[in-house]
């Protein structure tokens, strides 16, 4: 069973970047595709991006889509979400999950594993 360590977040003004990372133990995480979902208060959690085992396939929803990537180091047992020209409406917990999974998914529901999460807030 994997675990899931988020880090990285915190209070940054609008335009400025963030980079989260994932930190996995007790697995390796090359056998999981991984995902990074968000939610604000008051709102569901969201899709956020994705990527395959491998590193080669990703996904981002169309909100972050040009402003945020993933990427991973299974050397390192890590994945990482950079984020971009961040915007207010970004504000929210950001969770990374592990999908025992080739290719990546945008569902929540095929999701084995989930990190605590860390909190981002953009200032206007």
């Amino acid at each position: 069973q994997v675990q899931l360590v988020e880090s990285g977040g915190g209070l940054v003004q609008a335009g400025g970047s963030l980079r989260l990372s994932c930190a996995a133990s007790g697995g390796a995480v090359s056998r999981y595709a991984m995902g990074w979902f968000r939610q604000a208060p008051g709102k569901e959690r969201e899709f956020v991006a994705a990527i395959s085992r491998s590193g080669d396939t990703t996904y981002a929803a169309d909100s972050v889509k040009g402003r945020f990537t993933v990427s991973r180091d299974n050397a390192k047992n890590t994945v990482y979400l950079q984020m971009n020209r961040l915007k207010p409406e970004d504000t929210a917990d950001y969770y990374c999950a592990a999908d025992f999974a080739i290719w990546p998914s945008r569902s929540i529901g095929e999701y084995d594993y989930w990190g605590q999460g860390t909190q981002v807030t953009v200032s206007s």
